[in-house]
């Protein structure tokens, strides 16, 4: 086999696989060399080896016979940046490699990569020729659904992101994403984009914040330039913008945001958008986007639990152990943490990381001493403190009603007694005065909370339903 014979194939593929696939995934390969049957191609990158493969193995070996080459199989190398071939695992023509990954159940480590991991990963470090022509923020190769923690607070969050990303239809446009930090919002988004980059190369996928999405609106209108931001973001399959609660009172983004959102839906194209709180709760959205937001599926991923929080360590300790071989970790430790950080995942992991490095460069094992030593700070902050927002939140989860009911005028009993109990949960689990809590429902007089209090201590001493509740609500809120 020659470099001319694999000209002829080239230009077979272009006529069979089109112009845009040809751009992208044959012309980045070079012919390396024949041996023993072998076509040694090399490539920028093994993601783009394992989907020339996977996709188009059977017909570069057909046309490669069809030119008078004797090909038994075909092999992918990737370049290295000082020009050598790193042999990858045979990937055989056609059948073998198209073999399905054996599927891993969800939440569960794995001891390496897999190999949507892998394939983010690089694609992340050489860049993907897809990606490259679009829009939006860059994708983190770390979070992938195999590396994603699934647990009770999150299970809904997580089967509605699966679902979308299998890229079949769907009964819910947008999906909308909502949580508080560090909760696994944005892990999702970047999940989704992955697995469908991985399962339909040629979709045309843009991720991006809300703030970039802004910056680049801006940007059109500085440049006078509104129709090619309208043709780009209006001709992509699946859109996905993060934190949209960022263009809340910027009444021209919004009202781009909301034409293009109209535009998609009407092609049936698919949204998922992110939010730290539900649409209906927004301050300063306008309420057609609110009312857009809303008509599809709105998944809140819950605060994490013990369990949930364990795991995550759990699987953040098998990854950090072979980053830093042979350091142990003394029983109870992530016990520890797990109970003692429980607000933000991220300060979590962060926390963990902390200490594998630390144990590192001291020599030593990581114990229960050494954490709170090397903790001391991160330890002190996390100490649980319950804010008037999730107690309201709660409260109005509990008794089934809308946050704005609690805080608002209504005088109805379903509602005036859970905004009593309310009252006295934030009189005793928080700091506030009672003049900052009536602000924060509705602007109520401090005379208000003093008589919602005293109507709730005198209830629970001969109200047994009244006096259970409050204990529920007072577990969940120091969970």
């Amino acid at each position: 086999m020659t470099n001319e014979i694999w000209g002829e194939v080239q230009s077979a593929l272009l006529q069979t696989v089109g112009e845009h696939n040809y751009r992208t995934w044959i012309r980045p390969l070079e012919f390396a060399a024949f041996e023993d049957g072998v076509a040694h191609f090399s490539v920028p990158t093994n993601f783009i080896g394992n989907w020339v493969n996977r996709n188009y193995g059977d017909q570069i070996l057909r046309h490669l016979h069809s030119a008078g080459a004797e090909v038994r199989r075909i092999e992918f190398d990737v370049r290295l940046p000082n020009g050598v071939m790193a042999s990858q695992t045979a990937l055989n023509g056609a059948s073998a490699a198209n073999q399905p990954v054996p599927p891993r159940a969800a939440g569960s480590p794995s001891p390496a990569k897999s190999q949507a991991e892998a394939e983010a990963a690089t694609a992340a470090e050489v860049g993907d020729p897809v990606a490259e022509s679009l829009p939006g923020g860059a994708l983190d190769p770390r979070y992938t659904f195999d590396t994603f923690v699934v647990g009770p607070p999150n299970e809904l969050a997580h089967a509605a992101a699966r679902r979308v990303a299998e890229g079949g239809p769907v009964g819910f446009n947008p999906l909308f994403l909502y949580g508080g930090v560090g909760l696994g919002k944005t892990h999702l988004m970047h999940a989704i984009a992955w697995e469908m980059r991985v399962r339909d190369p040629e979709k045309r996928i843009v991720y991006l914040s809300a703030e970039q999405f802004m910056y680049r609106f801006v940007q059109a209108l500085r440049d006078r330039d509104m129709m090619s931001f309208k043709q780009l973001f209006r001709s992509v399959d699946v859109l996905m913008v993060d934190d949209v609660q960022f263009i809340a009172g910027k009444d021209s983004t919004q009202d781009e945001f909301f034409h293009t959102f109209n535009a998609l839906v009407d092609q049936q194209k698919q949204i998922i958008i992110s939010g730290d709180r539900a649409p209906g709760e927004m301050k300063d959205m306008e309420e057609r986007i609110k009312s857009r937001l809303q008509c599809g599926l709105v998944v809140d991923l819950h605060p994490t639990n013990y369990e949930l929080r364990l795991g995550i360590l759990q699987q953040k300790v098998e990854l950090y152990s072979r980053q830093y071989p042979g350091l142990k970790i003394a029983p109870g430790v992530l016990e520890f943490l797990a109970h003692r950080i429980s607000t933000n995942v991220r300060v979590l992991e962060g926390a963990l990381l902390r200490l594998f490095a630390m144990a590192s460069l001291v020599g030593r094992e990581i114990t229960l001493d050494m954490t709170q030593d090397c903790l001391a700070d991160v330890l002190r902050v996390s100490e649980r403190k319950v804010t008037v927002e999730e107690i309201q939140r709660r409260v109005s989860e509990h008794y089934n009603i809308r946050l704005s009911e609690l805080i608002g005028p209504t005088r109805v009993r379903t509602v005036a007694r859970p905004r009593q109990m309310a009252m006295y949960l934030c009189k005793t689990l928080t700091s506030r005065s009672l003049p900052e809590i009536g602000r924060r429902f509705g602007g109520r007089d401090h005379t208000t909370i003093m008589h919602g209090v005293k109507k709730i201590e005198e209830l629970k001493a001969k109200d047994s339903q009244v006096a259970e509740d409050l204990e529920l609500l007072r577990r969940a809120l120091e969970a």
